[in-house]
């Protein structure tokens, strides 16, 4: 089995910066400048380690360097390279990729939603000459169902092949009104995906459906619950927005805040800023469920590291609605670090409404494809 692999070696920088997404060259900068660390390499490289744990005998063919002939090797493959890979990479480089990679059984890329739009465009262009592709998230935003939900499920999903393929979406924000709140989602098509609908993440839902008096209930319980002189981060999203409001407080809807007695501490933090704000004080992280794939943590809220939850307990909120959405699966927590995934694993109180709550599961993304 010959199994192709593009890295989109700058996704997910913006994430800890507190940035939003990686798209552009001025952002990508910007994020280095914040000490943001690269990690799609690392990401792509525990793909592949899980895949030749399974299919030693695996063929890895992929691009030279950082877009993905690194990531090979440091999981321990001797990979097929057919293309010299680009140092400052474009969407040019992932479309001239997956090209070169058109002969594959299967092709995995790292990245983000922005990545899986480059890869449809290639696919398009290959027509009926194309491969077909799974994500492995690594990206700011992963709200596409192409993606595996964590990078050792995309390496298990790969060994199995892809005999039987199915569409799913791709879909991508703007990110710069991103940046602004405004959340604008748009479909840009389907990749054909290996037919293992249960290991894939899933396209995210919004919150648009959900009653209003739902998240005001769940705000006014978590104002309740605020206790003096303890510093609360409210992490991105409509829900942990609706808790600023009742505070009084204009906390930012995509961003990640920090609140203690009433007031703003600090608002829109990167990973570095809100580590300072935690590291020496009692905190308590708060963080919404994605609606349709249940992430709690590592989608859009990379700000809240492992060395941050390290300082921090961990309140969970979500809508009866989004519980029942997920349909008895477990919430999921990809940070980046399986030690800290595992040590949050198990079961937590999610708080659903005003003086209601839910016990429910939450594992570590890179057990899911264990299910």
């Amino acid at each position: 089995m010959r199994i192709g692999l593009v890295v989109n070696p700058v996704a997910g920088l913006g994430g800890a910066a507190g940035l939003k997404g990686s798209d552009g060259v001025e952002v990508q900068r910007e994020a280095l400048a914040r000490g943001a660390v690269p990690r799609a390499g690392d990401r792509a490289a525990q793909a592949v380690r899980t895949l030749l744990s399974r299919r030693p005998d695996t063929e890895i063919v992929t691009v030279g360097g950082a877009m993905g002939e690194d990531s090979a090797l440091a999981a321990g493959a001797t990979p097929e390279v057919v293309r010299r890979g680009a140092s400052d990479t474009t969407a040019a480089d992932t479309k001239a990729a997956v090209l070169a990679l058109a002969g594959v059984d299967l092709l995995l890329f790292a990245g983000g939603d922005g990545t899986a739009r480059d890869v449809l465009d290639a696919v398009r262009e290959l027509g009926d000459e194309a491969p077909p592709v799974l994500g492995i998230p690594a990206g700011v935003k992963v709200y596409s169902g192409c993606f595996a939900v964590s990078p050792a499920a995309a390496g298990f999903l790969a060994a199995e092949g892809a005999e039987r393929v199915v569409e799913a979406e791709v879909v991508d924000l703007d990110e710069e009104r991103y940046r602004h709140g405004l959340v604008s989602p748009r479909l840009y098509g389907t990749l054909k995906v290996p037919a293992a609908r249960v290991r894939l993440s899933g396209r995210k839902t919004g919150s648009s459906s959900a009653i209003p008096a739902s998240a005001e209930g769940i705000a006014q319980e978590v104002a309740a619950r605020m206790r003096p002189g303890v510093r609360y981060v409210l992490g991105p999203g409509a829900t942990t927005a609706a808790v600023g409001r009742e505070l009084g407080l204009a906390t930012t809807l995509l961003g990640v805040d920090v609140v203690e007695d009433g007031e703003l501490v600090a608002a829109d933090v990167s990973e570095s800023e809100l580590f300072d704000l935690v590291k020496d004080t009692a905190a308590v992280v708060v963080l919404s469920v994605i609606g349709g794939q249940g992430f709690v943590l590592g989608r859009g809220n990379q700000q809240v590291s492992p060395r941050v939850l390290d300082h921090a307990e961990l309140t969970v909120l979500a809508t009866q609605q989004k519980l029942a959405g997920l349909g008895g699966r477990p919430l999921l927590a990809d940070t980046g670090d399986q030690e800290t995934d595992k040590r949050l694993s198990g079961h937590v109180r999610v708080i659903t409404g005003y003086r209601e709550s839910a016990i429910y599961r939450i594992q570590a993304a890179s057990e899911e494809f264990q299910a």
